[in-house]
C-alpha cells in the first residue's frame, strides 16, 4: 500500500491535530486545551467485565472519539473485579502474524502522536470478537476496518460495537459474524496517542545542549506491558509477529528502530517532514519493538564482519561512547561463538538516553541505555563506572539470544531472560577484561546479595504465576536476576561448562523465534547431560532444578562431624532469618543439593565436581573419608552451590585457627563464604556471635577485595542496628580497629595503574573510614573538596575513584556553601556517572532543612532532578543518619504524590520502600509500617511485595535487637572497645 494513501492524518476524517495545539495528559485525568477537541483515552468506551457491557455503553456504538461520552469516564462499578481476580490474558482465538505501524510524533509541538496500525491475524478458534491491548490511546472508530487478508479492497467484516475494558486494557471489536479457524484477516485503524513524560510506552525526554537550549527526543520503553501505549497490539511475549515500522520526523532529526532503514521519503503536504521506512523485522515480541527520534550523533564499528555495530548519544557526549563501542562488538562476537548461534539481524544500535526507567533495555537491534550504563569518560568516571558499563553492555547483549531469539512464554518465567543475562554478563566481561577477576565478584554481587532477600518468608519462587501488570513489575527483582544467575552458575558446575553450553546451543537453535518455558530448557539440558554422562542416567535436570525454581528460599546444610572427625552427618532445612511460629506456610522445603567438599588433609579447591547428591527425599546423609577431628573440612567448594553451610563448633574453631595462621590456604571465594555464612547464621540465631566475631579477627591480614566486600557488607547490618544507640561509639572503635590496617595499606592517593580490584579495595576502604569519621580520611576529603571549590573547572583535583568518598564526606562536614557548590556542579556536568555521584553525595549533608528541601526537589517536575534519579536522592538521604527519619516520614506522608509521579513502576517504587526501611528496628517503626500498609491498601501498586518484605525485615531487626544487641555490647566490652572510648 502506498505510504501516503494508507494514512493521511486528517485528510480523510477531519481529525488532524495541528502542531500548535497543546494538551497535558496526567495519570488520573487529562486536561485538554481545545483546538481540535483531542480526547483522553478514558473517554473511550468502558466495560466492567469482559463480555459484560454496562447499559450506558449502548450509546457508544460507532461514536467518533471526538464526541464526549455521556457517562463519567472513570466511573467504576462495585462489581469491578480487583486486580487479583481479573484475567488480563488475551483470548487465544487469534494470533498476530504481521504489524504495519505508522507513527508521527510531534516532538517539538504538542507531544501528540498521530498513528495508524494494520495487524494481520490468523484465526485459531472460532470467534466473533477481536481483542487487543490498548492504553493511553484514542481510537478513531470510524476508521477501524476488518478485512480478509486476500481481499483488502472489499467491504470487510462489519464491526457492530467498539468497546474498551479499562481494567484489562483491552480494545474489543464485536463483529456481526463469526470468524473461522485458518482464515487470515487484517484489522486497521487510525488513532491518537501522546508522548508522555512517565518513561513508559512511547515517551518524551529532554536535554540541554551546549548552547543552553532545551531539546526534545522521543523514545520507547515497552517492557513489560507498555507497547499498548504506542499502538494497539497483542501485548504478550508469546504472541510474536513481524513488524514494518514507519516513523515520521522533521528533517533536522533522525530515527532508529529495530531494523535498518529501508527508505526516506517526504510527507506530502508537510514541508520539512519525512517518513523513515524500516525493513520488516524478524518475528519478535511486542515488548522488544523500539524506536527513537532524536538529533543525536553516532559512531560505527565494523569489527564484526556481518553486523553493523553503532553507538548513538547526545552530540556533546559522543566521545564518552568509545568504551562501549570498543567492548560491544567483541562481546557480541564472543556470544555468537559461545552459543554457536549467529546474531540474526544485520545491525545493532546502542543508544544512551537522558531518561530511562531502568539501566538498559534489550530491544532487539536497538538497545536503549541510561547514560550512566553506556557512557564512560576516563578523565571523570571511576573504575566502578567502567565496570558498570562493561557489565550492562554484556548483560543486554546476552538478551539478544536469551529473551529476544527465544522468549519467555509468559512473565512467570522472567528468570529465563534475566537469570541467564545476569550470569552470562560476567562471562562476557571476563572475555574482554580478563585481568578484572570478574567471576569472583559474582559471589558477593549476586549470590550473597540475593541470599539476604531469599531468606525471608516474603520471598517468592523464581518461577511464579503473575497476571496483572503490577504483579509482573514486582518480579523484576533480585530473585529473578541474581538468584537466577546463581542457579545457572550452580548448573554450570554440576553439569560442567561444556555440557551446559551444548544444551544452551541446542535450546536456542531448536526454539529460535519461538517462546519457551523453563521445562523446555530442562529438556535440552537433560539431553546434553545424558549424552555427556554429566548426570546419572536416572536423574534429569528438571528433577533437580524444579526444587530450586518452584520453591522459594534455599537450604542451610548442617555438618556435624563424628567424635573422631572421619565422618559427618548432613541435614538440610530452609534457612530463614526469623522462624515465624504463626506462619501459614506449612511446606516442608527440601532440595536436590550438589555437595562438594575439601579438607585440611587433602586440600583441593579446584575440584568443583559434585561429590555427593543430597536428594530432596533424604532427611540426612552421611559423608565418610574425612580427616581426623583436629583438621577442618569445608563444604561448598568455591561456593558453587546455592546454599549455606553450618558446622559444629569444633570445625568452626578449626577454620578460625586456619584463617589466623595462614588464611591463604583457603580459597579466596571460600574465605568470603565462611564470613558470609557465619555472619548470617549468627544473625538468624543459628551460630554464636562469639564464633562469628572470631572469624573476623583474621581480617587484619586479608588483602583480597572479595572477602573484604563480604565482611563489610555483613558488618554494615550490625552498624545499622547500632547507629541510633548510645553504644555506637564502641562499635565504631571496633570497626576502625579492623579497617585501619586496610586503609593504611591502600593509602588515600589513588593510582589508576593499580589492578582493577586494588582500585575497588581502596574505594571501599576509604568510604568506610570516612563514614566512621577516621580523621585522616575526613581531612583529606575536605581538603580536596575545598581545592575544587577554589578551582571549579579543574576536574582533575579529585581522582575519579575518590569522588564518591570525597563528595559525601566534605558535604557532610560542610554547610550550605558546600552543598550549593555540589548542586551547581551537578547541573553543569555533562557526564552521567558524575551527576549520579553528586546527587547521592548531596544527600550526605547534616543540615536537616536542606535534606527536607532536597526530598521535595526529587519528586517535583522541573527541579533539575530527572524522574529516573529520585531513588538516588532518596537513598542518599535515607542512608544519612540525620536524614533517615526524614526519608521514612516523606514516603509515609507523600505516598500518593509519589505513585502519581511514577507511572513507571519497574524497579523504582519497590526500591523506595527498601531503602527507607532497611534501618527500622523498633516496635513503633513496625507499627508505622503496618499502618502504612493498611492506609495505602490497594494503592501500593508494584510495592506490595516490597512492603511485606520490609515488615518482615523490621520484625527480624526487632528480634535481633532483643536477642543479640547486648551480646555484641558485651563482646565489645570484653575486648576493650569501651575502654578505648573512655580514653579518647
Amino acid at each position: 500500500m502506498d505510504i501516503n494513501q494508507s494514512v493521511s492524518f486528517g485528510k480523510r476524517n477531519g481529525w488532524y491535530v495541528s502542531r500548535g495545539v497543546a494538551f497535558l495528559l496526567g495519570l488520573v485525568f487529562v486536561s485538554v486545551v481545545v483546538a481540535t477537541g483531542l480526547l483522553v483515552y478514558y473517554y473511550a468506551p468502558h466495560v466492567r467485565e469482559s463480555g459484560q457491557e454496562s447499559q450506558d455503553l449502548e450509546d457508544d456504538r460507532g461514536r467518533s472519539p471526538l464526541q464526549p461520552p455521556t457517562h463519567s469516564p472513570v466511573e467504576t462499578s462495585p462489581e469491578t473485579p480487583s486486580k487479583e481476580k481479573i484475567n488480563v490474558r488475551l483470548p487465544r482465538a487469534l494470533k498476530p502474524l504481521h504489524y504495519m505501524v505508522k507513527l508521527q510524533p510531534f516532538i517539538n509541538g504538542n507531544f501528540s502522536i498521530m498513528g495508524y496500525v494494520e495487524v494481520e491475524m490468523e484465526v485459531v478458534e472460532p470467534t466473533s470478537n477481536i481483542t487487543l491491548h490498548i492504553n493511553d490511546i484514542i481510537t478513531n472508530n470510524e476508521t477501524i476496518k476488518l478485512t480478509p487478508s486476500d481481499d483488502r479492497t472489499g467491504p470487510g467484516i462489519r464491526i457492530v460495537r467498539h468497546l474498551y475494558d479499562k481494567e484489562r486494557e483491552f480494545y474489543i471489536a464485536k463483529l456481526n459474524e463469526e470468524l473461522k479457524p485458518g482464515k487470515k484477516y487484517v484489522l486497521s485503524m487510525e488513532f491518537v496517542g501522546y508522548l508522555n513524560d512517565d518513561l513508559v510506552g512511547f515517551y518524551r525526554s529532554s536535554y540541554t545542549d551546549e548552547q543552553g537550549n532545551e531539546k526534545w527526543i522521543a523514545v520507547t520503553q515497552f517492557q513489560p506491558t507498555d507497547a499498548r501505549r504506542a499502538f494497539p497490539c497483542f501485548d504478550e511475549p508469546a504472541l510474536k509477529a513481524t513488524y514494518e515500522i514507519f516513523l515520521a520526523r522533521e528533517s533536522s532529526m533522525s530515527s532508529l528502530s529495530n531494523m535498518p532503514k529501508f527508505e526516506t521519503i517526504p510527507i506530502e503536504g508537510q514541508d520539512g517532514w519525512v517518513w523513515d521506512h524500516f525493513h520488516t523485522s524478524v518475528p519478535m515480541s511486542t515488548y522488544l519493538v523500539a524506536f527513537v527520534i532524536s538529533d543525536f550523533a553516532s559512531m560505527e564499528s565494523h569489527d564484526n564482519d556481518h553486523v553493523l555495530f553503532r553507538v548513538t548519544t547526545r552530540k556533546s557526549a559522543i566521545d564518552q561512547a568509545d568504551y562501549a563501542l570498543l567492548t560491544g562488538p567483541k562481546i557480541l562476537s564472543y556470544y555468537e561463538d559461545y552459543f554457536n548461534v549467529s546474531f540474526p539481524l544485520p545491525k545493532l544500535d546502542m543508544i544512551a538516553l537522558p531518561d530511562l526507567s531502568a539501566a538498559a533495555m534489550e530491544n532487539w537491534g536497538l538497545i536503549t541505555y541510561s547514560e550512566t550504563a553506556m557512557l564512560y569518560d576516563p578523565e571523570v568516571s571511576s573504575a566502578w563506572d567502567k565496570r558498570w558499563v562493561a557489565g550492562v553492555v554484556s548483560h543486554e547483549l546476552v538478551h539478544q539470544w536469551f529473551g529476544n531469539l527465544v522468549t519467555l512464554g509468559w512473565w512467570t518465567d522472567l528468570w529465563l531472560n534475566e537469570g541467564f543475562a545476569s550470569f552470562m554478563e560476567y562471562i562476557g566481561v571476563d572475555h574482554v577484561e580478563p585481568t578484572w577477576n570478574i567471576m569472583d565478584q559474582s559471589i558477593t554481587e549476586d549470590l550473597q546479595n540475593v541470599f539476604s532477600l531469599d531468606c525471608l518468608e516474603s520471598s517468592h519462587p523464581i518461577s511464579i504465576q503473575v497476571g496483572h501488570p503490577d504483579e509482573i513489575n514486582e518480579i523484576f527483582d533480585i530473585i529473578s536476576y541474581q538468584k537466577g544467575s546463581s542457579l545457572i552458575r550452580m548448573m554450570n558446575f554440576f553439569l560442567t561448562e561444556k555440557t551446559l553450553r551444548k544444551g544452551l546451543s541446542n535450546y536456542l537453535n531448536g526454539l529460535k523465534y519461538k517462546s519457551a518455558e523453563q521445562d523446555d530448557l530442562w529438556h535440552y539440558l537433560t539431553e546434553a547431560a545424558l549424552e555427556d554422562a554429566a548426570l546419572p542416567s536416572d536423574m534429569t535436570v528438571k528433577k533437580v532444578m524444579d526444587t530450586w525454581t518452584l520453591q522459594m528460599g534455599y537450604p542451610v546444610i548442617k555438618v556435624v562431624r563424628s567424635s573422631d572427625g572421619t565422618s559427618a552427618t548432613l541435614t538440610q532445612e530452609r534457612f530463614l532469618l526469623v522462624k515465624n511460629e504463626n506462619s501459614s506456610d506449612t511446606h516442608d522445603y527440601k532440595w536436590w543439593v550438589p555437595l562438594t567438599y575439601t579438607s585440611q588433609a587433602n586440600t583441593n579447591f579446584n575440584n568443583t565436581q559434585t561429590q555427593v547428591w543430597m536428594k530432596d527425599s533424604e532427611a540426612k546423609i552421611t559423608v565418610s573419608s574425612l580427616p581426623r577431628k583436629d583438621q577442618w573440612v569445608i563444604f561448598n567448594v568455591q561456593e558453587i552451590g546455592y546454599y549455606r553451610v553450618n558446622y559444629d563448633d569444633d570445625n568452626w574453631n578449626l577454620l578460625i585457627q586456619q584463617l589466623n595462621n595462614d588464611h591463604k590456604v583457603i580459597h579466596v571465594i571460600n574465605r568470603a563464604q565462611i564470613i558470609d555464612d557465619a555472619m548470617d547464621l549468627a544473625q538468624a540465631g543459628q551460630l554464636s556471635y562469639k564464633i562469628t566475631m572470631g572469624v573476623n579477627t583474621y581480617l587484619k591480614n586479608e588483602e583480597e577485595y572479595v572477602p573484604w566486600d563480604s565482611a563489610l557488607s555483613n558488618l554494615n547490618y550490625i552498624k545499622r542496628m547500632f547507629t541510633r544507640s548510645g553504644n555506637y561509639g564502641a562499635l565504631k572503635n571496633y570497626l576502625l580497629t579492623i579497617l585501619t590496617p586496610l586503609y593504611e595499606s591502600v593509602g588515600f592517593q589513588n593510582s589508576i595503574n593499580d589492578p582493577h580490584l586494588e582500585q575497588f579495595k581502596r574505594v571501599m576502604a576509604l568510604a568506610w573510614a570516612c563514614n566512621l569519621e577516621y580523621q585522616d580520611c575526613v581531612n583529606n576529603s575536605v581538603s580536596l573538596y575545598q581545592k575544587w571549590m577554589q578551582n571549579p573547572t579543574d576536574h582533575s583535583i579529585v581522582s575519579p575513584n575518590l569522588k564518591s568518598t570525597v563528595y559525601c564526606t566534605a558535604i557532610a562536614a560542610g554547610g550550605e556553601k558546600e552543598w550549593n557548590f555540589g548542586w551547581n556542579q551537578y547541573l553543569a556536568s555533562n557526564v552521567g556517572s558524575e551527576k549520579s555521584l553528586l546527587l547521592y553525595a548531596l544527600g550526605c549533608t547534616k543540615k536537616v532543612w536542606i535534606l527536607s528541601r532536597y526530598l521535595d526537589m526529587a519528586f517535583t517536575d522541573g527541579s533539575g532532578i530527572r524522574k529516573q534519579d529520585a531513588v538516588t536522592v532518596l537513598s542518599g538521604v535515607a542512608r544519612n543518619s540525620v536524614g533517615h527519619y526524614l526519608a521514612w516520614n516523606y514516603i509515609r506522608d507523600k505516598w500518593e504524590k509519589i505513585i502519581d509521579y511514577y507511572v513507571s513502576r519497574l524497579f523504582t517504587i519497590p526500591a523506595l520502600i527498601e531503602v527507607v526501611s532497611e534501618c527500622l528496628n523498633t516496635d513503633l517503626e513496625l507499627k508505622e509500617l503496618n499502618l502504612f500498609k493498611e492506609k495505602y491498601s490497594g494503592k501500593l501498586r508494584a510495592a506490595q511485595r516490597a512492603v511485606d518484605q520490609a515488615i518482615e525485615r523490621t520484625a527480624h531487626n526487632i528480634s535481633w535487637m532483643n536477642n543479640n544487641f547486648m551480646v555484641i555490647v558485651q563482646w565489645l566490652k570484653d575486648h576493650g572497645y569501651y575502654t578505648q572510648l573512655n580514653n579518647q
